[in-house]
C-alpha cells in the first residue's frame, strides 16, 4: 500500500489543506471554550471530531 503524499496533489488541492491544516487549532480552541460554556452532546460530538482532524493533521497522517 502506497503511503500518501501530499506534494502529488494538484497545487489547488494542496493549498486547501493548508489551508485547513492551519485554521484548525483556533477552531478547535473557540470550541474548546464554547464546549466548556455551553456543553451539548453536538458540541462535545462536534469538539471530538475537530480534535481527531487536529491530531492527524499533527501526526501527518492527512
Amino acid at each position: 500500500m502506497a503511503r500518501y503524499y501530499r506534494y502529488k496533489m494538484p497545487p489547488w488541492a494542496r493549498n486547501c489543506i493548508i489551508v485547513i491544516e492551519k485554521v484548525t487549532l483556533p477552531i478547535v480552541i473557540f470550541q474548546l471554550i464554547r464546549t466548556l460554556f455551553i456543553p451539548t452532546t453536538f458540541d462535545v460530538f462536534l469538539l471530538g471530531i475537530l480534535i481527531g482532524v487536529f491530531v492527524a493533521f499533527y501526526l501527518e497522517w492527512i
